[in-house]
């Protein structure tokens, strides 16, 4: 689990900030649990912005949920040097039924499929809560924001092998 103390051990190191402001970075975000998922797309900008990417060089694209996600960054992923890196954020909260459990797996599946077939990083921001309270903590909340750690991996993975 990351805390706050935990990102500022993950912030890019020094030699790393000057081609940061060469990333461009596209952020697919769902828009089901909306209070979360822009909790976590906020953090990922701020973080981004904070490590030297020019805000003008993020693009965010929504998608309706987080199965959604796989086709929105598929389609990112299509047009090549577009992007550097790519981050997926969602938010799965266990419900009654077994349709968390196909979610999760579906986008975890889809996402890692991504990193396979394409040359550039696609980052895994998807929470998957038991309920919303633990949603709220990693989104911004006490236990810090989610999104601004796949921020520093998102970078960090352009940047490998790269300049």
């Amino acid at each position: 689990m990351a805390t706050v103390d935990r990102i500022e051990q993950l912030l890019v190191s020094e030699d790393h900030l000057a081609n940061a402001g060469r990333l461009k970075i596209g952020i697919v975000v769902a828009q089901w649990n909306s209070d979360i998922t822009h909790g976590l797309r906020d953090g990922a900008v701020q973080t981004l912005v904070d490590n030297n990417v020019p805000k003008s060089a993020i693009d965010i694209h929504q998608v309706p949920g987080s199965f959604e996600l796989i086709y929105g960054a598929h389609q990112l992923l299509q047009s090549p040097n577009r992007y550097n890196a790519i981050i997926v954020i969602g938010s799965v909260i266990r419900g009654e039924t077994a349709h968390f459990d196909y979610v999760c797996s579906g986008v975890t599946q889809g996402i890692k499929d991504l990193n396979i077939k394409y040359n550039i990083p696609t980052i895994f921001c998807v929470l998957t809560d038991d309920n919303r309270q633990q949603s709220i903590d990693r989104s911004g909340g006490k236990l810090g924001n989610k999104g601004s750690e796949a921020a520093i991996a998102a970078i960090e993975m352009a940047l490998f092998n790269r300049f």
